[in-house]
């Protein structure tokens, strides 16, 4: 994959989470994926689990990513893409804005694995405020 597809790609799946539409963000995974944010406690694998992580994350939280950046491997099977968020648990909370890095690898144009890396202490107002 070259670097404008990859970039694309980047945008495609961002846009895809700021949806908040399960399966839409799907779509740009494999069926195999693996995924792992600080959320997690460890991997999340296939689709069913990852279609039951995004319904229970996606119920409880509005949030918006931005991609700041996208950087290709050299073997072009993926790409690190630095993004800026915003977070909110309900409609009238404050958004707590982060800046975090996904780790992607890609198989026949789709996503097969996903990590994503990110402060989650900074989160700490809005689950404080859910408490």
């Amino acid at each position: 994959m070259d670097r404008p597809k990859m970039v694309a790609l980047a945008e495609q799946f961002l846009g895809a989470w700021n949806t908040q539409e399960v399966e839409r963000v799907l779509a740009c995974y494999t069926s195999d994926i693996e995924y792992r944010d600080p959320n997690t406690r460890g991997a999340v694998r296939g689709t069913d689990a990852m279609r039951r992580y995004l319904t229970k994350l996606m119920g409880g939280w509005q949030m918006h990513w931005s991609l700041r950046e996208a950087h290709l491997f050299d073997d072009g099977r993926g790409c690190t893409v630095l993004w800026h968020a915003t977070f909110r648990r309900q409609p009238t909370d404050e958004p707590v804005e982060i800046d975090g890095i996904d780790y992607v690898e890609v198989r026949d144009d789709r996503i097969s694995r996903n990590e994503v890396c990110f402060d989650r202490a900074q989160l700490a107002p809005l689950l404080a405020a859910a408490a």
